[in-house]
């Protein structure tokens, strides 16, 4: 799935749909940012970042601990996120 693909569901009238679209668009940018900090750490990227690497880090941290709060959230408000795309972490 990509970010274009979940903005139909970012404008549904119902709140899982929204939130599953909510979760899809962090996690596609998280294992982006996740993916550009590997290839970064095998010298393997075609620019040069602005931010320092620690920056970028932090970046990701904060986007797990969201995921990690989202997916508390959905066990309880009971909403599927078993179609989405898991992440390692």
């Amino acid at each position: 799935m990509t970010i274009k693909e979940t903005a139909a569901m970012m404008c549904s009238e119902d709140y899982k749909e929204r939130f599953k679209a909510e979760y899809y668009q962090l996690l596609i940018r998280y294992n982006k940012l996740r993916h550009m900090l590997i290839m970064w750490q095998g010298d393997s990227l075609d620019f040069k970042p602005a931010c320092p690497r620690s920056l970028y880090e932090l970046q990701a941290r904060a986007m797990s601990d969201y995921l990690a709060i989202l997916e508390a959230r959905a066990l309880i408000e009971d909403i599927d996120l078993e179609e989405c795309v898991k992440y390692d972490d």
